[in-house]
C-alpha cells in the first residue's frame, strides 16, 4: 500500500495532516537542503510529538516522495497546449524553474517515477500530447529523452550554483582564479580544440543555454515522430 492509498489517522487535539506534514517538510528543504528534513524535525516545527507523525508517514522516504509530488504541482501548467513541442518545452521549463525555487528537488529528480496524482498528471499532459504521431514505444523513448536533457541540465545547473555557495566564488571569480592554470596547460599545445572553445566560444547564461539545448533535443525528437498509417 502505497503513502497515497493508506488512510490518515483520526484528528487529534493537535490539528495535523498530510498536508501540513508536507509543507513543513518542504520549507525545512528550502531552508537547508534535503539533510535538515527528518520526521523529528518536521514534527518539531509542527509543535507535535514525533510518533504522531508516523501515523500519517512511515519513512523518510515516503516523505520525500509526497514533497517531490506536491511540487509537481508546480509543474502542471494551468492549461494544456495544444501542440507537443510546447507541451514537453512547457514541462521543461517548468521543471526548471520549480526546481531553482526547491534546490532539493534536484536530487530526486529521475529515477523510479514518481506516483503521487500531482506527478500522474504531469505524465498524463505529457503522454496525451503525443498521443497517436508515433507509435507507443516510439512515443516512450521521446519522453525518455526529453526529461533525460533537462533533468541533466537542471542538476548541473544546481551543482554550480551550491559551488558557488560553497566555495564563495562567482562563475567569474572561479574563472579568474583558475585562468592562470588553464592558460598554462593551454599553452602546452596538447589541447588544441579546448583551447579553440576557451578563447573563441560565446559564452550564454544557463537559462539561455537551457533553452538552445532544449530546442536541439526536441528537433531531434520531431524527426523520430512520424503519424502511423491509418
Amino acid at each position: 500500500m502505497t503513502v497515497w492509498d493508506r488512510p490518515e489517522p483520526p484528528t487529534r487535539p493537535v490539528p495535523l495532516d498530510r498536508e501540513r506534514i508536507v509543507a513543513a517538510a518542504i520549507a525545512l528543504a528550502d531552508e537547508g537542503g534535503l539533510e535538515a528534513v527528518s520526521l523529528r524535525k518536521v514534527a518539531a516545527r509542527l509543535d507535535a510529538g514525533p510518533m504522531r507523525l508516523y501515523g500519517y508517514i512511515s519513512t523518510k522516504e515516503e516523505l520525500f516522495d509526497l514533497m517531490v509530488d506536491e511540487v509537481h504541482a508546480e509543474i502542471l501548467p494551468e492549461e494544456q497546449p495544444g501542440d507537443w513541442r510546447e507541451v514537453l518545452r512547457i514541462r521543461a521549463h517548468r521543471t526548471r524553474q520549480a526546481t531553482l525555487r526547491h534546490e532539493w528537488l534536484a536530487d530526486l529528480l529521475g529515477g523510479r517515477p514518481t506516483l503521487g496524482p500531482n506527478a500522474l498528471a504531469v505524465t498524463e499532459a505529457t503522454l496525451a500530447a503525443l498521443d497517436g504521431l508515433a507509435d507507443l514505444d516510439t512515443v516512450m523513448r521521446a519522453v525518455e529523452t526529453v526529461s533525460a536533457y533537462f533533468t541533466g541540465a537542471i542538476g548541473r545547473e544546481i551543482a554550480n550554483l551550491r559551488a558557488e555557495r560553497a566555495t564563495g566564488l562567482s562563475k567569474r571569480d572561479w574563472q579568474r582564479a583558475s585562468g592562470p592554470h588553464v592558460r598554462r596547460m593551454l599553452a602546452t599545445g596538447r589541447f588544441p580544440a579546448l583551447a579553440k572553445a576557451v578563447y573563441d566560444g560565446t559564452e550564454v547564461d544557463a537559462e539561455a543555454s537551457f533553452a538552445t539545448g532544449l530546442d536541439w533535443v526536441l528537433d531531434a525528437v520531431a524527426a523520430k515522430l512520424t503519424r502511423p498509417p491509418a
